[in-house]
């Protein structure tokens, strides 16, 4: 069993925590104080690291169960994410360009936000923090399968809805 050391294994992950937490609760200082929260958990539980298969999967569902909790007591009032995050732009590409392209991302953005909880952690983790299906199943509580399903069905949905809005401006 490999030794588990907080500042060698567990802090290196706040940003993937802040990312995971800023995905569900959709508010940058909201998320902070979830990953706060998430490392004082971890912390608490330091006891048992040597039991914990990984300590990342441990960090990243404790992450995500208090990110959920937040959600249920703030009555899912979801706010978009901020745009410091939006894709850099080249600059030889024309105003027009870059404003269709920043709408663009903004309704992909829009369009995962809309997914269900469910759907839109299994695609963060996958698609954005690169997990494995084993390792969303582990941080979920779920099945392998079921992670394939959610991720194909949030990924559909963005497809279609996204062709809708291009093709019809629906």
């Amino acid at each position: 069993m490999k030794k588990v050391s907080f500042r060698n294994d567990v802090l290196p992950l706040k940003d993937i925590l802040y990312r995971l937490a800023l995905r569900i609760t959709q508010n940058s200082q909201e998320a902070e104080d979830i990953v706060q929260d998430t490392l004082i958990k971890v912390w608490n539980r330091r006891d048992t690291w040597e039991q914990i298969d990984s300590i990342e999967a441990f960090s990243l569902t404790v992450c995500r169960n208090l990110s959920l909790d937040h959600l249920r007591r703030h009555d899912n009032q979801s706010q978009p994410l901020d745009q410091a995050e939006a894709l850099a732009t080249d600059r030889r590409t024309s105003p027009y360009e870059q404003a269709v392209s920043q709408d663009r991302i903004d309704t992909v953005r829009r369009l995962v936000n809309s997914l269900p909880e469910k759907q839109r952690t299994c695609m963060q983790l996958r698609d954005f923090e690169g997990k494995t299906y084993k390792d969303i199943a582990a941080i979920m509580g779920i099945t392998e399968e079921q992670v394939k399903v959610n991720i194909f069905r949030a990924r559909q949905t963005i497809k279609q809805r996204f062709n809708e809005i291009e093709n019809y401006g629906l």
